[in-house]
């Protein structure tokens, strides 16, 4: 025989399952996509009428005519699936192995680049997915960029210094640079400047 405080206990689990579980995310969903619609189906990055990102998640960029992004912790680059803690203690062996690496390619990349690499370069981001990089870590490799593109510097600082998104609110995190999106930007200003550069698909 089912006692009053068991069926009262059910009755409760499944009145807060379907307000909990099914009522209230479904407002919130339906809220969402009528006051914010882009932001709720993941801000998505069209171009000629493809996907080609999301502006929360990064990108993996190699080639060196492209700015790049911080490295990524998933072991296939920047998979929202595989999204975990990628902090390690710069005592770890580990660590200092990739940012050894890290170092290297980003020398590799710009032989006549001396300035000091920006810390975000050589080291993930909490969740190994940002797109962002900082203002600094976007000016090291403005002088690559140009040369790589046969483009002039002060149109890729300029282009850089356009596309910095600064504090929310004014207080709010640092001011960074969206790589995905700058990199869209670049392929548009090659294109304008000698008509060889192609967009990143």
């Amino acid at each position: 025989m089912i006692t009053k405080p068991l069926f009262t206990s059910v009755i409760f689990l499944v009145l807060y399952t379907l307000l909990f579980g099914l009522i209230y995310p479904g407002i919130v969903t339906l809220i969402n996509h009528s006051l914010f619609p882009e932001k709720a189906k993941g801000s998505l990055i069209y171009q000629n009428g493809k996907i080609i990102g999301s502006e929360f998640l990064g990108q993996e960029f190699s080639d060196p005519k492209y700015f790049w992004s911080r490295p990524s912790a998933t072991d296939f680059p920047y998979n929202p699936a595989a999204s975990t803690g990628s902090n390690l203690s710069s005592a770890n062996p580990l660590f200092i192995k990739n940012a050894e690496k890290r170092i290297q390619a980003l020398q590799n990349a710009d032989l006549s680049n001396s300035k000091p690499i920006p810390i975000d370069l050589i080291t993930t981001s909490g969740s190994g997915l940002d797109p962002h990089i900082s203002v600094a870590a976007a000016l090291y490799q403005v002088q690559r960029v140009a040369k790589k593109r046969h483009l002039n510097e002060n149109i890729v600082f300029e282009l850089v210094k356009s596309s910095i998104e600064h504090r929310q609110f004014g207080f709010l995190g640092e001011s960074r640079v969206n790589v995905v999106k700058l990199n869209i930007k670049l392929d548009q200003i090659g294109i304008t400047h000698n008509g060889t550069a192609k967009t990143r698909s």
